[in-house]
């Protein structure tokens, strides 16, 4: 597989990541994450219920489970395996296509609400 051909390949995004490697690995790494409004939702609905303490903790802990997982190939397969069931499920009670295209050009159309901004509180 060339690099023009990996799933996200932009040299500028990979070139940054490796002059920032040195520095991150003895101070860390701050980054802004966008999440569309379900996953903003399932993420303050379990801060909401003490399973987070704020969201950076929340991507703190994923990451690392997500890292955990890597080398065990048959656990990722197999999680993958589950979720594309799930979304066939979903798919098959769809409604029709051009139903879904007439919402989503009327929510293309209008403005987008505001995004949302977490502030870390003082404590």
């Amino acid at each position: 597989m060339t690099d023009d051909e990996l799933p996200y390949y932009n040299p500028a995004e990979r070139a940054q990541a490796e002059a920032l490697r040195d520095q991150a690995r003895t101070g860390g790494l701050r980054f802004e994450a966008y999440l569309p409004p379900a996953l903003a939702d399932w993420m303050l609905e379990r801060i909401k219920r003490g399973i987070f303490a704020d969201p950076s903790e929340a991507v703190f802990a994923i990451v690392r489970t997500f890292r955990e997982l890597e080398p065990h190939r048959d656990l990722r397969d197999e999680l993958l395996g589950r979720m594309l069931d799930a979304s066939a499920a979903e798919l098959e009670s769809a409604r029709p296509a051009d139903e879904a295209f007439a919402e989503l050009r009327r929510e293309l159309g209008s403005p987008r609400p505001a995004t949302a901004r977490w502030e870390k509180a003082a404590g």
